[in-house]
């Protein structure tokens, strides 16, 4: 078998976060991973090292490899991030190519037909989707790196915190952004970004994360304990 470059290994985690199917917590094991890649344990430590130092792993030396579970200071400081960057973008945009914003009208429209069939893992990979797309317009493949990171990292914040943000409204807002943009009228659009991942983070409960070990302390209480 021809072994694939390890960054496929580190964009598929990525891309799994983005679709909400790895949760923050999953322990991803060398092993395993090494068998579906067909490649070394050492290509794999090697993509796993480079996802932790982009902040998406953590490692115990006993444990192996589980994807990170953002406190709510790292939780706050990621959706801040956000918010600079992407105002930022927007603010020193030029108008993208016809060709990126027709990409992005479909991307918004495949966001609306998703939210409607109530596809919720399609919806919350193209609703992540829809900010990398608009950094990349700028054609400056650094920034869409990291701010691909940065959605991976609040997309595992919203799940750990129970995010109550409703998908409807977030299209609507990308629809909303993308009309300014078309118009020109770049700091509405940075306005407006700003604005939406405000209500994004406002959607988190951050003094409530959930106990992991709920379920075990609920197996184990005295008969009678409520």
């Amino acid at each position: 078998m021809t072994n694939p470059d390890p960054n496929s290994i580190e964009d598929a985690v990525i891309a799994a976060i983005l679709a909400r199917r790895l949760k923050p917590g999953t322990r991803l094991g060398e092993a395993k991973l090494a068998e579906v890649y067909g490649v070394s344990r050492t290509r794999v430590r090697e993509a796993m090292m480079r996802l932790e130092t982009r902040g998406i792993l953590q490692v115990s030396a006993r444990r192996g490899w589980f994807i990170v579970e953002p406190s709510a200071q790292e939780a706050r400081a990621a959706f801040e991030a956000r918010r600079v960057i992407e105002a930022g973008i927007l603010q020193s945009l030029a108008r993208p190519s016809d060709a990126a914003l027709r990409e992005l009208r479909r991307h918004v429209e495949e966001e609306r037909c998703a939210v409607l069939a109530g596809d919720a893992g399609a919806r919350a990979c193209l609703l992540g989707d829809f900010h990398i797309h608009l950094a990349s317009a700028i054609g400056n493949p650094l920034l869409t790196e990291i701010l691909r990171d940065l959605t991976a990292r609040t997309t595992l914040v919203s799940m750990l915190y129970q995010s109550d943000l409703h998908a409807a409204e977030s299209s609507e807002d990308h629809h909303r952004i993308l009309a300014l943009v078309e118009a020109g009228d770049v700091a509405g659009a940075s306005r407006l970004m700003a604005e939406h991942i405000h209500r994004v983070e406002a959607g988190l409960d951050l003094s409530a994360r959930p106990d992991p070990l709920a379920e075990l302390r609920g197996l184990l209480a005295p008969a009678g304990t409520p």
